[in-house]
């Protein structure tokens, strides 16, 4: 004999599931866009020669692209912010000392 299942089609409870797979398409979305910026900054500012400055405009341009498109939470734009201040520091602090060791 077979017993009947306690939920009926349609009627199981997956909130779990959702917010599992809402956490790995966030995390997809993060990572790829990182690997993006990571890409067009070393391209830019190394590859091609456009400089350092073109490199973090366009770091800048695709994390608020993206994070206008998909609406991303507070903790985006935070992240997005750290990641500008560092790399604007970067672009000021390092030729500063390339000017001092020579």
């Amino acid at each position: 004999m077979v017993e009947a299942s306690h939920n009926a089609h349609g009627e199981m409870e997956i909130s779990d599931q959702r917010e599992t797979f809402h956490g790995f398409l966030n995390a997809s979305l993060w990572g790829s866009t990182h690997i993006a910026q990571a890409v067009a900054l070393l391209t830019l500012a190394f590859a091609i020669g456009a400089g350092w400055w073109a490199g973090v405009a366009a770091v800048v341009a695709i994390g608020v692209v993206v994070g206008l498109l998909f609406k991303s939470s507070g903790a985006w734009w935070a992240v997005q912010i750290a990641q500008a201040g560092v790399l604007i520091l970067g672009g000021l602090i390092v030729p500063a000392l390339v000017g001092l060791m020579n």
